[in-house]
């Protein structure tokens, strides 16, 4: 008997202020554009060019061969160096899971495979597989060359006594204090207010600074 294959929507937000609910609207678009619907979802806050990422690692464990692994953007999936890239991909392969991006047309055509459709799914397979390493490098490449232009930009700021670095949002970091201070974890505190562990952690150890 044919089964339609799975869609598992990949967020991540890499900032403590941005949130996913855009990316997901464009998602769940896309999916009924095609006759589908995404059956889960799996979020986290984490950046591109880190291979930790606990959400990512969930929706692989829960994929059956020939299930939709669908992002936005290849770069909301990677920036990662090349040697994290293959380990990740591969792990992909391992499940076998297709991925679709928005911004890979060539990949749009797995959203209506089905699970016993083994031909395209290995020439979607073969196409793509190419494609997502070329896109991969190139998200690294923009992710090094940013964290390039940073460096550079703040290294001038300091030489002109101009740098401040990024300024605290007191709020954030009272809601944190008063959360944490109420017996919640810290990630916990973080999912309530929407932001990463780190930043949690920061705030905690600022308070601990300014005792």
């Amino acid at each position: 008997m044919t089964k339609h294959v799975a869609i598992r929507g990949y967020l991540r937000a890499s900032t403590d202020d941005q949130n996913a609910s855009r990316a997901r609207a464009a998602l769940e678009d896309f999916a009924s554009e095609h006759g589908t619907r995404v059956v889960s979802w799996y979020t986290e806050n984490a950046s591109g060019a880190t291979s930790t990422r606990t959400e990512l690692a969930r929706l692989i464990d829960d994929s059956r061969p020939g299930d939709v692994l669908l992002v936005e953007q290849v770069d909301r999936l990677t920036r990662l160096t090349k040697d994290d890239w293959d380990s990740l991909k591969a792990a992909i392969e391992q499940a076998g899971l297709r991925v679709v991006s928005l911004d890979l047309p060539t990949s749009h055509a797995a959203m209506k495979a089905t699970s016993d459709d083994d031909f395209t799914g290995r020439m979607l397979s073969a196409v793509n597989a190419m494609l997502l390493d070329m896109l991969a490098a190139v998200a690294r490449k923009d992710y090094e060359d940013r964290r390039r232009r940073q460096a550079e930009g703040i290294a001038k700021a300091k030489e002109r006594g101009a740098f401040k670095g990024r300024p605290v949002d007191e709020d954030k970091h009272r809601r944190i204090l008063e959360l944490r201070a109420s017996g919640l974890s810290i990630r916990k505190t973080a999912d309530i207010l929407g932001c990463s562990v780190s930043t949690v952690q920061r705030a905690e150890k600022r308070a601990g600074e300014e005792l």
